[in-house]
């Protein structure tokens, strides 16, 4: 009696495992369905969002993005517009100021490259100074001369010879009192002026204290001495400083400083 209701147990409880294994097997299949539903939907969702939106552009080998030439510099800036496709401009430096390389000075190399260098060099020298030497011939030789014009005409003015005297300035000679005073101008004037003090006074003596000549400027530094009445007594004696503008032989301009 045993022995049977042992079996009889035994089949009962292998039909209710063989139960609740199909029950967990249908479960199981059941989600699993469903997550395939379930994912299969948000693929179309997505997928319909990809469609819909103007952002998202396809990549095909005409319209990828090119690689930027070889050939261009990395000093030159790109500059990519996006309203022109596959265009890329390049910003041309090269006349920008300070961009340009500077260029070394040309370097003598072989021997006889560097003894010609050096042979124009002091030929330039030598000019430099011969041009140098030549004005201040053309100066020194400018300045005897006016020097000589004016120990003529203080010669003249001693000795109160009014024809030799008027003789060493120029027709249109001007007369200024310093700094730009203009006191007469023309030999006429001047023979007037000169004329009587020549036959006024007895003695008239100009000796020269300091003298500068420069060119065609020379500037006495003179003691004036007059007579009135006797020969051998001096009435005045006084300092003039005097400047005398000397052209072709010729007194152009005399200004005196008071």
């Amino acid at each position: 009696m045993k022995p049977l209701f042992f079996v009889v147990s035994l089949l009962f409880s292998w039909q209710l495992f063989a139960t609740e294994v199909e029950t967990v097997d249908s479960q199981s299949q059941a989600v699993v369905v469903k997550t395939n539903d379930a994912t299969a939907a948000k693929e179309q969702a997505v997928e319909s969002e990809l469609q819909d939106s103007p952002a998202v552009i396809t990549l095909t080998p005409e319209n990828a993005a090119q690689p930027a030439p070889s050939h261009i510099e990395s000093t030159q800036p790109v500059v990519v517009d996006p309203n022109k496709a596959n265009m890329i401009e390049v910003v041309d430096t090269s006349k920008v100021l300070g961009t340009e390389a500077a260029k070394p000075a040309d370097i003598p190399k072989t021997q006889q490259e560097k003894a010609v260098a050096v042979a124009q060099a002091e030929q330039a020298v030598t000019q430099a100074k011969e041009a140098l030497t030549l004005k201040q011939q053309v100066k020194a030789k400018q300045s005897r001369e006016s020097l000589a014009v004016i120990e003529q005409l203080i010669k003249a003015y001693n000795a109160r010879n009014i024809d030799a005297f008027i003789s060493m300035y120029d027709e249109n000679v001007e007369f200024y009192a310093f700094p730009n005073e203009l006191l007469f101008k023309g030999k006429e004037k001047l023979i007037a002026r000169y004329g009587i003090v020549f036959k006024k006074l007895k003695c008239i003596k100009s000796s020269p204290i300091k003298r500068i000549v420069h060119g065609n400027i020379v500037i006495d530094h003179e003691l004036s001495e007059t007579c009135s009445t006797d020969p051998n007594v001096i009435d005045k004696r006084s300092e003039l400083i005097s400047s005398y503008q000397v052209e072709n032989g010729k007194i152009t301009k005399v200004l005196f400083f008071r």
